[in-house]
């Protein structure tokens, strides 16, 4: 063994794609043999492992990637163990392996993971190496001009922006190397990622977990979506826009491949591709703030606001993620997100303010919620947009700005269409009513075939009840913080 060329282990975690892959592109320059490898590990659980959706959409992004290794000629070794150093002196003793590369992962029991592995694989003699795929912008790489980290997009934007951002990498999988030998590896079905109860028909139906089918969705946003951005993207009954989320989730497309195609392929003039391009350094913001605060996945950044007068109420929160709350747009959203793994993003931020405001519930249950019901339940993303809804984050919407539900299904969804698609019960209604049932009249009740409180909920907390509630509480919890100082 000693006598042959010693491989390269590239560790596989958030960047299941082969092209704009930093740690692949470089094992594959040292014109080593490559054992690719994911883990499946215990030593990663906590509070944040992966949800229900996520491991649906890993099972398949894992599936495709291993496809993509054995087409040309590699095969992707899939580990579970207790510790990921197991699983990786497991793979050292067995082949000889002296160097170790990986892409960095940013949440912080994963950062500190990695840190103290990276630490144990040096001391052992291995070369380890880990690489940006996954950021324009690391968080270590931007600062205010006093030093400190950002808490408001805007100053972050007006900082990062006018950076240059590296070209996608373009990685020559045909110089790929495999191993001689023959290695131990375990099925993708032992991971067991996928559901016991098969509730995923319709996740399966409407998602792709594949590189090809990333870039796919991506060309198609680029030749017309993206043109009216601007105007379409609040609009949930309508295709406007990118869903690339649950790929960057799994890393099965890179930001540096959004932006770049973004760039040579639109007009930067365009109001619509100057927007999405601010959506995509968002993303950006939230992993700042995470790295910066990595309290905030469950604390909120503003730490009064840990003692804001919730109401926890259990049934509540059930209608809530049942989506029978009563109010078309939100229910739509809710059975959206059951039914597809997804939701449209201005309705995320309809169905978050009703459940923080109206319901008076905790943003942390609503943030648990999409975390395991999300296909791109990202912990940076999720953290920052409940806080945002909560008004106890970094530039968070204030705690009084309090979304109408019936306004911002009129206005989003004027013809009814997306909650014709989602809650049937009403599609027999007239778009003048279909936001407020309550308000059609008897003949059109029963011309629709509907008994509201019987077929679908009378709303659950009327809208102006919520409102003061909220309110109320806010001018409480204002008493009560001017009482501790």
């Amino acid at each position: 063994m000693t006598s042959l060329p010693r491989p390269t282990i590239v560790w596989f975690r958030q960047d299941l794609r082969l092209q704009d892959n930093a740690a692949l592109a470089y094992a594959i320059e040292l014109g080593r043999p490559i054992i690719p490898v994911f883990i499946w590990s215990e030593s990663e659980s906590d509070r944040w492992r992966p949800g229900a959706a996520s491991r649906w959409a890993l099972h398949h992004a894992l599936m495709s990637l291993q496809a993509d290794f054995a087409e040309r000629g590699l095969k992707l070794i899939i580990k579970k163990e207790a510790s990921c150093m197991e699983a990786l002196q497991e793979l050292i003793q067995q082949t000889g392996a002296q160097r170790i590369f990986w892409n960095r992962r940013y949440e912080p029991s994963l950062r500190q993971l990695d840190s103290t592995l990276k630490r144990e694989l040096i001391s052992a003699g291995l070369e380890v190496k880990s690489f940006n795929s996954t950021l324009l912008n690391e968080p270590h790489t931007v600062a205010s001009g006093s030093g400190a980290p950002y808490k408001v997009y805007t100053p972050y934007w007006k900082k990062v922006h006018p950076r240059a951002v590296d070209a996608p990498i373009a990685v020559e999988v045909e110089r790929l190397l495999p191993v001689s030998m023959k290695l131990r590896s375990r099925e993708i079905a032992d991971l067991e990622l996928l559901p016991r109860i098969a509730w995923d028909h319709q996740i399966a139906t409407a998602w792709d977990m594949s590189e090809a089918a990333a870039q796919k969705r991506l060309d198609s946003f680029l030749a017309g979506p993206i043109l009216n951005y601007a105007s379409q993207r609040d609009r949930p009954d309508f295709e406007g826009t990118s869903s690339l989320s649950p790929y960057l989730k799994w890393g099965l497309i890179g930001p540096r491949q959004i932006y770049h195609a973004v760039q040579q392929r639109c007009d930067l003039e365009q109001e619509g591709v100057h927007i999405y391009l601010k959506e995509l350094y968002w993303r950006e913001f939230a992993y700042n703030v995470l790295y910066h605060f990595p309290h905030t996945s469950d604390q909120a950044l503003r730490p009064e606001y840990d003692r804001f007068p919730w109401a926890d109420n259990p049934e509540h929160l059930q209608a809530w993620r049942r989506g029978r709350t009563g109010y078309p747009i939100v229910d739509a959203g809710m059975r959206q997100l059951w039914q597809t793994g997804w939701m449209h993003n201005r309705v995320r931020m309809i169905v978050s303010s009703i459940l923080v405001k109206h319901l008076l519930q905790p943003w942390r249950r609503g943030a648990e919620w999409f975390w395991d019901t999300l296909l791109d339940a990202d912990l940076a993303s999720n953290s920052l947009g409940w806080q945002w809804s909560g008004g106890c984050g970094a530039d968070a919407a204030p705690y009084f700005r309090i979304f109408n539900p019936i306004t911002q299904g009129q206005k989003f969804d004027p013809e009814g269409l997306y909650v014709r698609r989602y809650v049937p019960e009403l599609r027999g209604l007239d778009a003048a009513v279909i936001h407020q049932p309550w308000e059609a009249s008897p003949l059109d009740l029963k011309t629709a075939g509907l008994e509201l409180g019987r077929d679908y909920p009378l709303p659950i907390v009327a809208h102006a009840d919520g409102r003061k509630r909220a309110l109320e509480a806010l001018a409480l919890f204002k008493h009560q913080q001017a009482l501790v100082k």
